[in-house]
Formats: C-alpha cells, sequence, structure tokens
C-alpha cells in the first residue's frame, strides 16, 4: 500500500457539490479554507479536496493514516442521505460478506481476545475510555460511533473449559450504503487495533 491516499478520490470529492456532502455525511465546509469538517470516532478532522490531505484537528494537525483516511475520505464520498436503521448485522449479512470477509480479509478479532481473554473488566474499561457506549449484548458490548451514519458494536464472550474467548464485530444493516466492503474491512482493522493497543 502507498505511503499516501490515492489523489484521484480527493479529486472526486473536490468535483462533488459541498452542499450535497453535508447532506449526506452529515458533515460541514468551510468555503474560506475550502475543506470539510468530519467528526469520526469522536475526533474532528479537516478533509482538504484540493491539496489531497487529511489531518486531525484534536492531535495537533497531524495528517491521519491510510486506513483511517480512507474510512473518512469514502464516507464523504459514499455515503447517503439515510438514517440508522437500528438493527445489528454480522458481516457475513452485508451484501457480497460472505465471500469477501475470509481468509486475508477477515475481521481481525483475534486482536481483541489476544489482548483480553477473560479480561472483561479490562475491556469494559478500555471501551469506555475509547468512547463506547455499552449495550446489552454478550458478556460485555459496545457501541462505537464511527462516523455520523456508522455506528459500530464490539462484542466479548469470555471462555470456558469448552470454548475460548470471543470477540465479534457488529454493523448497522445500512452501512454498505455508506462504505464498501474493503473499506468496512480497512475500519475494523483500525477499530480492533485500537482497542487492543489501548
Amino acid at each position: 500500500m502507498s505511503s499516501r491516499l490515492d489523489i484521484r478520490f480527493f479529486q472526486e470529492l473536490d468535483g462533488m457539490e459541498p452542499d450535497d456532502v453535508c447532506r449526506r455525511a452529515l458533515c460541514t465546509y468551510e468555503h474560506s479554507r475550502a475543506c470539510f469538517l468530519v467528526e469520526a470516532w469522536g475526533e474532528r478532522y479537516e478533509v482538504y479536496p484540493g491539496r489531497g490531505e487529511i489531518i486531525s484537528i484534536d492531535r495537533e494537525k497531524l495528517p491521519v493514516g491510510i486506513e483511517w483516511g480512507l474510512v473518512i475520505l469514502f464516507y464523504l464520498l459514499r455515503s447517503q442521505n439515510t438514517p440508522i436503521g437500528g438493527e445489528w448485522i454480522s458481516e457475513k449479512d452485508l451484501p457480497g460478506g460472505v465471500t469477501f470477509f475470509t481468509g486475508p480479509h477477515a475481521i481481525p478479532t483475534y486482536a481483541i481476545t489476544d489482548r483480553f481473554g477473560n479480561d472483561i473488566d479490562g475491556f469494559k474499561e478500555v471501551c469506555e475510555n475509547l468512547g463506547g457506549k455499552p449495550i446489552d449484548m454478550a458478556d460485555a458490548a459496545f457501541v462505537f460511533r464511527i462516523l455520523p451514519r456508522v455506528p459500530v458494536a464490539v462484542l466479548l464472550w469470555r471462555g470456558d473449559d469448552e470454548f475460548d474467548a470471543e470477540a465479534r464485530v457488529l454493523f448497522d444493516r445500512t452501512i454498505s450504503q455508506h462504505l464498501p466492503l474493503d473499506v468496512i474491512f480497512g475500519l475494523t482493522v483500525v477499530l480492533c487495533s485500537s482497542i487492543a493497543r489501548a
């Protein structure tokens, strides 16, 4: 993967009507600086289509990494004016998900179980610190508002004598209207690794 986001994605965004993007993505646009202002996972980002840059406002103007940058950029490019559905589904329930989320594209929930195992309290503490809201699923589960129209849930079950600890990521049914499968996978890589490293 290259060290920079593909400029063609920025060029496509630059050709869009800012008001339409803001209406779809629930973000804002500053005409004076020609940048979109987006909140993603509780932090603010500036997206400059003309300059080909995405910068974190809350991290001392640092540029974002490739995978996270693609999540933000494709959300601006592809999101639809569709309300959150309120129904949780797995990656296999997404259109094309059964064949896509296998092998190298399997969601890396092992990072969470490797870190926490049966440490449910530790998992809860980390998720709360990352802005997660608890929900009544599994032994512990939290919802993260990754983007204005994209909530994601992370679930953890403790292991026992018969079964190892298990973690899963669930999506609102509408996520495929906002992000393509490869970008959803990138989102899960960032999510799982961030929880595991916190």
